[in-house]
Formats: C-alpha cells, structure tokens, sequence
C-alpha cells in the first residue's frame, strides 16, 4: 500500500531511541523529511545518522531539553517548520517517562500536557496549510486500567486522551486529524522495562506471564501503527485511541 507519504514534513518531540527512532525510521524509509530533538546530545547525534540512512529526506535534529523550558521549544517548533519548509505531521512522544520520573507530577504536566499544548499552538498554522495535517499522541496503556500503583504518569496519560479527543473535534475543520497511540509493555535496550528486567526480575517476569503472546512489544511493532494512522492512507481516522499491546490490557473496548 502506498501511504502517500513521499515528501511530507514530520515533526516529533523525543526520538532519539525506542518509540521514537523506530518511527522516524519508518517515516524517512517512506520518503518525509523529519525535524526531531533529545535532551541527549550523543543520542541525538547517533539518531539522526541512523534515520538520515533510512531514506533520501531532510533530517534535522538537535540537541533540547524542554523540561521547564516552554520558550526554547516553542522556538525550536518554529525553526523545525521553516528548516523542514512545513509540518504535515507532528508526533507527541516526549514523556517524563523517559526521565524515569512517572511520580513527578510537576514533570508529567511539563513534558506530557504541556508539551503537547505548546506544540498544539505553535504548529496548528502549518498543520492547518497541510492537505493532511495529521497529529498523533503519544499515550499508554498504563492511563486506561490500573497499572503498578496511582501515579502522575497514568493520570496525565489519561488526560492526554481527553485532550486529543476534543482536540480532534476542535481541529477537523481546519482539516487537522488528531488522533493516540497506546502502547502496552514494549520492550529494548534503552527502555524503561530494560531497566525493570535488570532490577525488579520478579516484577518484570510477573508482566510477561500476564501478556497473552507470551512476549513484550517490540518498537516497531508500534511505529508501524503511528505512521499509518498519521498518514493520508487514513484520512477519515480521527479522535480514536489506537491500544497497542499484544491483548495486556483486560478490559472491553467498545
């Protein structure tokens, strides 16, 4: 299937390992110049040589640590639309995750809310000049059921939802797609359940046996996902939440 991608403008938050850099792979080897940051300079660097060497676009990454920092990233959305000369997608994947930091809640509305919001504001104009402008939440599984304990990050997941689901009813006139992603349990070197498997063997076993493939998620299995939902092989999707997660979680979606 062609998902009509050649030469679309892809912005994202993150990607610089895991979920993201699986994505922005998957979006160069379609042809989208791509604009992403981490707050990791040597991840940063070693990302963009992996996604410049995925496909013949544009890539224009740097190093940004957005944490407390709403006027540089605001400002660095606005070089990445004139570097990349659009945005037609934007992907939401910065999360206090990343930091390990699950039960900040001052982190998971700077990172996960409000990094979402800003970015809203800044791109809307490019997205809206789009013919497929197409946004997609980053979320969890983690924000639909019970997961480990009550926490900042399950909250602010799930408030994410909310958000993007208004946000999909707000924007679709100004032909704006808005739509979560969430994944379960995924696992790589540089992840979070990397870290769980080295330290809590007992905990990380428990989650396996619970999943009914047997197995975490991998990366890709999920980037596969983000970029067909954002692009315009899917232009009538909008407002849903995408689960991803080999049937974790138990309840009925309806």
């Amino acid at each position: 299937m062609d998902l009509g991608l050649s030469g679309k403008k892809v912005i994202m938050n993150g990607g610089s390992h895991g979920l993201g850099l699986a994505t922005l792979k998957t979006y160069a080897e379609e042809g989208c110049d791509v604009a992403f940051f981490s707050s990791n300079a040597e991840r940063v660097d070693a990302a963009a040589k992996t996604v410049d060497a995925a496909g013949s676009g544009k890539v224009f990454a740097t190093e940004l640590d957005m944490t407390g920092n709403p006027e540089e990233y605001a400002a660095w959305l606005a070089k990445a639309v004139a570097e990349l000369g659009g945005c037609d997608i934007f992907i939401h994947t910065a999360s206090a995750s990343g930091q390990g930091a699950t039960g900040d809640w001052d982190r998971c509305l700077d990172l996960d809310i409000k990094g979402a919001t800003i970015a809203i504001e800044a791109l809307t104009p490019a997205l809206s000049e789009s013919d497929c402008g197409s946004v997609i939440f980053m979320t969890s599984t983690a924000a639909l059921e019970k997961f480990v304990a009550p926490q900042a990050f399950n909250a602010i997941k799930a408030a994410l939802i909310t958000y993007g689901s208004q946000l999909a009813q707000a924007l679709a006139p100004q032909g704006i797609r808005v739509n979560c992603i969430s994944p379960g349990p995924i696992g790589y070197p540089t992840g979070n359940w990397a870290t769980i498997k080295e330290n809590m063997p007992e905990f990380y076993d428990g989650v396996v046996a619970q999943m009914p493939m047997g197995r975490l998620g991998e990366p890709q299995e999920v980037a596969n996902s983000v970029v067909f939902l954002s692009s315009p092989a899917s232009p009538y999707t909008t407002g849903t939440n995408l689960v991803i997660d080999g049937g974790f979680t138990k309840r009925v979606q309806f």
